[in-house]
């Protein structure tokens, strides 16, 4: 082990907010399936969440189309993310620049880890089961409030 002297060291103190502006916004973003009625009309879950806090930016529901990826990242402009983290997932690449895009599991494991919370809470989600939406509107209503209540803090 090697010391370091004194003068080698540079320390900068700010606040939590200045860094996080100065490093840039980081998010995860991933979709989640699940379905309403029967398995061949599936639903997906694409969300964001913030890479270093976990918090849910956005959400918004559909099929696993480019157009939905788009809604998304329309609600996710005014937050200014600079990094997004991603699978291979083609939207992604046709819609976010290289330089921002960064694919691969192993930064990604903050929103997996939320699909893993969700499917536990809410059965819905769960691919084997007998508890399933009839209507897209009922689907992404129990799924909505859900989220809304306990990644929010809304409750409606």
């Amino acid at each position: 082990m090697q010391d370091l002297a004194p003068e080698h060291v540079e320390v900068e103190i700010c606040r939590a907010d200045e860094l996080a502006q100065r490093r840039g916004l980081a998010s995860e973003l991933d979709e989640m399936w699940s379905y309403v009625g029967k398995q061949v009309e599936p639903r997906w879950l694409w969300h964001a969440i913030d890479h270093h806090s976990g918090t849910v930016l956005a959400y918004v529901f559909g099929r696993r189309k480019d157009a939905v990826f788009l809604q998304l990242q329309a609600l996710l402009e005014p937050f200014g993310i600079t990094r997004f983290y991603t699978d291979g997932w083609g939207a992604y690449e046709r819609h976010i620049a290289p330089e921002q895009h960064h694919v691969g599991k192993e930064n990604t494991q903050k929103i997996e880890s939320n699909h893993i919370n969700l499917r536990t809470r809410i059965t819905r989600l769960v691919r084997r089961t007998i508890c399933f939406s009839k209507t897209t509107t009922m689907h992404d209503l129990v799924i909505g409030l859900f989220i809304n209540r306990y990644e929010f803090g809304v409750a409606l």
